[in-house]
């Protein structure tokens, strides 16, 4: 069962550009010490688009061996190619994931038929469950609430990640599809409102920061603790809109690096948060008390 905060990982990275594994098991370590309840790796948040196979390899091997079966481990395995994504879910599969995150391919602009083929495929191949990745805004498409809804039939596709922002597809597929299908937040400004139409918890890049808060905040709507939920989802909604001021993982990477966690540089084409947006999110974090002045 994959419940919960579900951090999406940064990939942190040392000043000429490689990756920084020692980093990142800090950041396991981090996240397990904080209750962070599941990590998403070689997601958006990772810049998984920047990355080697022997990178993504590396990675994945190194979260399964610290995480030790303690929380499930995610994959990101999505392209736009439908035989890439089956090698890679195999791949990822032998490598120890307990779960894919699979896109909606980008820039093939196919068409409903096509969108149902691709995942059923990538389903039907894959050694472990599929979580499907709805996200328009970067990949031009959306998947129709019919084409869910049938997707959701498949038993090898346990869930969705939903990031159109879009709080009507969630109740329509919060409406249409049963409770045993996973719908997960990829908004961290609308955690609450998708736990209270029966959400599984979120994916999340706010989490990379403030884990604990980011797990209580999901475990109150668990528990009926809905006016504590509340509470902690708006007095995080000027934060959680910094974090995303500019292309994620630009904001984060920068946070992470005030508040002295691994993180690193980004790779191009993404480059530094610019100066002033910095300064305001300094001037945030300090409001948040997760620095020292």
């Amino acid at each position: 069962m994959i419940k919960g905060s579900i951090v999406a990982l940064i990939t942190p990275m040392n000043e000429e550009g490689s990756v920084d594994y020692a980093g990142l098991e800090k950041l396991i370590q981090f996240h397990l010490d904080e209750q962070t309840d599941g990590l998403l790796v070689l997601g958006t948040t990772g810049e998984s688009s920047t990355l080697t196979q022997s990178e993504e390899e590396q990675i994945l091997q190194l979260t399964v061996k610290k995480v030790a079966g303690r929380v499930p481990v995610i994959a990101g395995a999505g392209t736009n190619n439908t035989k890439e994504t089956i090698e890679k879910a195999k791949h990822f599969a032998s490598l120890g994931a307990d779960a894919l995150l699979v896109i909606t391919p980008y820039y093939n602009k196919t068409s409903d038929a096509g969108l149902a083929a691709h995942f059923t495929a990538i389903a039907e191949a894959s050694p472990i469950p599929l979580i499907l990745y709805n996200v328009p805004s970067r990949t031009g498409m959306s998947i129709p609430i019919h084409v869910l809804v049938n997707l959701a039939e498949h038993p090898n596709i346990i869930g969705l990640k939903e990031a159109s922002g879009d709080m009507a597809y969630v109740m329509d597929a919060a409406r249409l599809i049963g409770e045993e299908f996973f719908l997960y937040s990829g908004n961290d400004d609308l955690i609450l409102p998708v736990m209270s139409v029966g959400g599984s918890g979120v994916i999340s890049v706010w989490a990379n920061i403030q884990p604990k808060i980011v797990h209580e905040l999901v475990k109150d709507t668990q528990d009926g603790r809905w006016q504590q939920a509340k509470e902690k989802q708006l007095n995080a909604l000027e934060l959680i809109h910094a974090l995303f001021s500019e292309t994620n993982p630009i904001p984060v990477k920068a946070a992470m690096s005030l508040l002295d966690l691994p993180s690193g540089p980004l790779r191009l084409p993404l480059v530094s948060l610019s100066k002033e947006k910095k300064k305001q999110l300094a001037q945030l974090l300090l409001k948040e008390r997760t620095v020292e002045k």
